[in-house]
């Protein structure tokens, strides 16, 4: 692999950072928000770092690899698991999974969570959010019991139906679940009707 830049550098451990402490890579606009500095110079720097192979990327959100990490990978006896629930509708609502499809592996520093048993894991089906890069075929992993603010990403039982979404609730106590995705339409709720399951706090992806 080619030397960096310092610049380069900086990027490439905050992108390595960012994925590491949220599961998932960080957005041109989440990386342009914290050097200060325009999405043009994101993209220069990106594709620097793809000519000289520490990074891959497509065209599509969040989907940027850091192909060699800066720090050692916990070793497999560190890996813990938790249920894997099944695939969960990011269109329209789905049958919520009743019985779990297996398990799946989280790094350590979810042990806390883990041992409180409050984490599960949801393979997401269909694209209504894929602005906001969850994918067809993405596992999100999810905190139960997790306060949720406006904006964040949650899972929420809808009519005895389960789907990803973005949470709002808005002054006149309704609750509103956006997609990220136009092709799709906000979907607006009494707050009685929407039963919060847990917020997004990770994502998985294979390549």
């Amino acid at each position: 692999m080619k030397s960096l830049t310092e610049k380069q550098k900086n990027m490439l451990d905050f992108i390595d950072d960012f994925q590491d402490k949220s599961g998932m890579a960080p957005t041109v606009y989440e990386i342009a928000d914290h050097f200060g500095v325009k999405t043009s110079t994101v993209f220069a720097h990106l594709k620097a770092l793809q000519r000289k192979n520490h990074i891959s990327r497509s065209s599509k959100a969040r989907s940027i690899t850091v192909k060699r990490r800066n720090r050692q990978v916990p070793h497999m006896s560190f890996t813990l698991s938790i249920p894997l629930l099944g695939r969960i509708n990011a269109g329209m609502p789905a049958d919520s999974p009743a019985l779990a499809d297996g398990e799946f592996p989280v790094c350590s520093k979810y042990a806390a969570l883990v041992e409180k048993e409050a984490l599960f894991a949801l393979q997401v089906s269909g694209e209504s959010m894929r602005e906001l890069g969850i994918f067809d075929g993405d596992i999100v992993i999810v905190q139960k019991d997790c306060p949720v603010k406006n904006g964040d990403v949650v899972v929420a039982l809808v009519n005895n139906e389960t789907t990803v979404k973005s949470y709002y609730l808005l002054d006149d106590g309704k609750v509103e679940l956006h997609p990220a995705n136009a092709e799709y339409k906000v979907q607006r709720y009494a707050a009685n009707e929407v039963v919060l399951q847990g917020k997004v706090i990770a994502l998985h992806r294979e390549f």
